[in-house]
């Protein structure tokens, strides 16, 4: 194993750009080893099987009607293991709903395969706030998996330089992900431009696709002032709107797409705010995260105002302030929640992501609670986190319906 500690006189006699530069190796190399650890280079990550009565929940049927439906031959057959349980894969249980939706008698097909219809339009998520820690890529990539796991197509785009939500989804930004296959590919500004259908990636959650990130999507960041004093005044070349027109050539694929905002307000994620028809800001309930908030806000407000003025016209269904790893016996916390509340009223989630050991034990293999299954975590843990992940996700499901003018499932 490599030695990290190094005697003073070693390391003065490294410049600050070669030790940073040692550190990195180190660190990137161990990250390395720990992954083929959990995940052998040969394998890749792989969704574990629900069982019969996950499965009934998650279509909106009981067990009882998906065990007839097994018996008389109607549809994907699931695995019997040898205690009698039956498994079904996402991908079965898809295909279960497509048949659901065909032959629907007395419900809304909608309410087994609640995809947009025809005149529904792509609902693009935002998950957004520059202050790290505040819970944007574990919202993220558990609302993309929810939402894949009711039916839903989705698109994750990791907007993140830093691409943790590619890394969760199986796509290490380090050795996975090469030169032009981000979503940089689509945005940039030269002749290697390449369609977003060319870097999208499907991942081995059916229904769920990812846009991944790496470092180079930094890029954006320098490329973009040089085109700004180009001269350049070709719509197809103002940069706030690159995004939504990378997604144009996609959006036919999809219902919803989730966008995992970098920590910090450059013109990547100006642009992905741009994209967006609606967007979510996490919020750790402390003061000092809310008086970041607050210069995030002004920041936005600024930003988006010269965008207006630019030619650009936004406009969302919904802004949303979630609070997470809330801990509802903390005292402040509950002050804090409080105020937002009296100030924001309707604007903040009816539901918190409450701070649970169950998520931090589950990324600790890169996974997430709706990977790992209830017998791999201490169940009460487990069960309370699930009861609080799933009833912030269902809230926004709900307002996803609502701006295609459906009700709640």
């Amino acid at each position: 194993m490599n030695k990290i500690l190094r005697s003073p006189k070693a390391a003065a006699q490294k410049t600050v750009d070669e030790a940073i530069g040692e550190h990195a190796s180190i660190l990137s190399s161990q990250l390395q080893a720990i992954s083929e650890v959990i995940f052998s280079p040969a394998a890749s990550k792989l969704l574990r099987r629900f069982t019969s009565g996950e499965a009934a929940k998650l279509m909106g049927i009981s067990d009882s009607t998906l065990r007839k439906m097994s018996l008389a031959g109607d549809g994907p057959q699931p695995e019997v293991t040898s205690n009698g349980r039956r498994l079904y894969s996402l991908a079965q249980i898809n295909e279960l709903r497509q048949r659901l939706a065909a032959t629907a008698r007395g419900r809304d097909a909608h309410d087994f395969l609640p995809r947009r219809g025809p005149d529904d339009h792509l609902q693009v998520l935002a998950v957004t706030n520059f202050k790290g820690g505040s819970g944007k890529t574990t919202t993220s990539v558990h609302l993309a998996q929810y939402l894949a796991l009711q039916g839903y197509r989705v698109l994750a785009v990791d907007l993140d330089p830093q691409a943790s939500l590619s890394a969760l989804l199986g796509v290490l930004p380090e050795t996975d992900v090469g030169a032009n296959e981000t979503l940089y590919a689509a945005i940039r500004y030269d002749d290697e431009r390449r369609p977003l259908s060319d870097v999208v990636r499907q991942t081995y959650f059916n229904g769920l696709d990812l846009v991944p990130g790496n470092l180079e999507l930094m890029e954006f960041e320098h490329t973009t002032p040089r085109a700004l004093t180009s001269g350049k005044k070709e719509a197809d070349e103002i940069f706030f709107m690159r995004v939504a027109r990378a997604l144009d050539d996609v959006a036919d694929r999809y219902d919803v797409v989730v966008i995992d905002c970098p920590p910090q307000l450059g013109y990547l994620t100006l642009s992905g705010l741009c994209a967006a028809t609606s967007m979510i800001v996490t919020v750790h309930p402390q003061m000092l995260d809310i008086a970041s908030m607050s210069q995030f806000l002004l920041m936005t407000h600024d930003l988006l105002a010269v965008v207006r003025e630019a030619g650009g016209e936004l406009r969302y269904d919904f802004i949303r302030y979630l609070l997470t790893r809330f801990e509802p016996q903390d005292a402040p916390q509950t002050k804090v929640a409080a105020l937002l509340r009296n100030l924001f009223d309707d604007s903040v989630m009816t539901n918190p992501m409450v701070k649970s050991a169950a998520v931090s034990d589950a990324g600790l293999t890169k996974q997430t609670l709706y990977e790992v299954g209830r017998e791999n975590l201490t169940r009460t843990t487990y069960d309370r986190a699930m009861e609080s992940l799933d009833a912030v996700n269902a809230e926004v499901e709900g307002m996803i319906r609502a701006a295609w003018g459906r009700s709640k499932r």
